[in-house]
């Protein structure tokens, strides 16, 4: 392995490459702060059982395990919670795990993990996976997954899987579709026309209104050399941190990866590379097979009510109560009473009661708890 031309550019690749089942990144390293008291710094949501009997992270390594084999599947991490990852996936090896020196938002994250299976194979596409999401139709989400495998190896092209949506959320990014390209696979195919990153409430409506918007939902699919060639023309100033990172890494110079690391922009590939990347260089799947981004406490109610009814969890006793959420944990009884569209968190060292609807502006909550208690409770 060694640093050799790609394109005209420098990074680290293999000497030979061959065509291989694409490998799955599940990107774990979120902290999921809307999802607060449950959701800490420390412990973030993907490692609680938020909408089975397994955690978040396990669900979604099921669904992937369905058709990809344990060696295809990888583990971008920060290092807080790498060991929560050995815990819930003690399948996954060792290997697989990729630890990042630190947090430093999506950019940074995914140029490194390119980086990395760049050394193992540069050109077997790469799909990222974020660990918190909800799928329905698990069949139709594994047939849009092995689809964006084949245009990434057929086309050359970023494949990015965007979702229908439902609502004017100001919480998602949105993909504007272009032409239709056709159906593979029985999966609808469209040109990219342009990305936009959480727009206000109102123009989010605009979005929804007019039908050629749709949710994305971070599941970019590329060669880990496409990707660092993308890094190189879009995120210059991330670009020569990555190819130095690279053969710090090669050499097995971790203490070099950690100093390089530190020093990239803070910054997510959304908008270092989504947001400035040539159109005819993507191509969008429409994924229509039941998704949820399991951000906000309003969303989790809505994906787990029947009909708008109650969703209660843990030690807790609800009556005369509608359209509300109340998680409890350890022994404490909490009990509801008359009550309508509220959401109640009880943890062992922090309460939560908001009504259902104003659950999407829990940061702002989160920024005055800061100002006031530090980081202790968050």
């Amino acid at each position: 392995m060694g640093v050799e031309a790609l394109n005209g550019s420098r990074f680290c690749v293999t000497l030979e490459s061959q065509e291989k089942p694409m490998r799955i990144v599940i990107l774990a390293g979120g902290i999921g702060t809307r999802l607060w008291p449950m959701s800490r710094a420390t412990k973030p949501k993907q490692f609680f059982d938020v909408l089975s009997d397994q955690p978040l992270l396990r669900d979604t390594y099921h669904r992937i395990a369905k058709a990809y084999p344990v060696e295809k599947i990888y583990l971008s991490v920060s290092p807080a919670f790498a060991d929560h990852v050995r815990q819930v996936l003690p399948e996954i090896p060792e290997e697989n795990i990729i630890v990042e020196p630190e947090r430093r938002d999506t950019g940074p994250a995914m140029g490194f993990a390119a980086a990395v299976l760049s050394l193992r194979d540069a050109d077997e596409p790469m799909m990222f996976i974020p660990a918190d999401h909800y799928i329905r139709d698990v069949e139709r989400f594994l047939t849009v997954l092995r689809t964006a495998d084949e245009l990434v190896r057929e086309k050359g092209v970023l494949v990015d899987i965007a979702i229908p949506p439902t609502f004017p959320s100001t919480a998602l990014g949105y993909t504007k579709i272009g032409s239709s390209i056709g159906e593979k696979n029985g999966v609808a195919v469209f040109a990219f026309a342009g990305h936009t990153e959480k727009p206000p409430y109102e123009i989010a409506k605009q979005y929804l209104e007019d039908g050629s918007y749709l949710w994305h939902a971070n599941y970019y699919t590329w060669t880990p050399a496409k990707f660092l060639e993308a890094f190189q023309k879009y995120a210059p100033e991330m670009s020569e941190g990555l190819l130095a990172l690279c053969e710090a890494y090669a050499d097995g110079d971790l203490d070099r990866v950690a100093e390089i690391y530190a020093m990239l922009p803070g910054k997510s590939f959304d908008y270092a590379i989504a947001e400035k990347i040539d159109h005819d260089q993507v191509q969008i799947l429409r994924g229509d097979f039941g998704w949820s981004d399991i951000g906000t406490w309003d969303v989790l109610h809505d994906r787990l009510s029947d009909q708008g009814g109650n969703v209660v969890k843990g030690n807790a006793i609800v009556k005369n109560t509608n359209g509300s959420l109340v998680y409890a944990s350890g022994d404490r009884l909490v009990a509801a009473f008359g009550l309508q569209d509220v959401v109640i968190v009880d943890t062992p060292d922090a309460l939560l009661v908001c009504n259902k609807r104003s659950a999407e502006q829990l940061k702002d909550l989160l920024a005055e708890i800061r100002e006031k208690t530090g980081e202790t409770y968050l």
